[in-house]
């Protein structure tokens, strides 16, 4: 069931700390996500056209809803340099009311 004012917590990673911060500029300026936690450092092993890599990588937490989503993952894709970016949101069940309400604002 689809609810606008939903709050997702989106994940999606980054080969460096200057896509992701770009990514993450972009998304919050174009008030399509209220704010964008960029963690720097992590490792990713993953299979990519038949082999096993290994990265480096940054993760980017993207809070925003889910009347925004759409918006945000067309503009995430379009920005974002890898061929097949990672983009999963999950809903937010439970947290601080008035840091959700923030969220839903977006930010404002």
């Amino acid at each position: 069931m689809s609810d606008p004012d939903r709050v997702l917590l989106c994940y999606c990673t980054c080969p460096d700390t200057a896509s992701a911060q770009r990514l993450a500029q972009a998304l919050v300026n174009e008030s399509l996500a209220a704010c964008v936690n960029q963690v720097p450092g992590i490792r990713s092993t993953y299979r990519w056209r038949g082999e096993v890599t290994t990265d480096s990588e940054d993760l980017l937490l993207i809070k925003t809803t889910e009347a925004r989503f759409g918006a945000l993952k067309e503009r995430l894709l379009a920005l974002h340099p890898y061929e097949l970016p990672e983009l999963i949101a999950v809903p937010v069940e439970h947290g601080h009311a008035a840091y959700l309400e923030w969220v839903r604002s977006g930010g404002h």
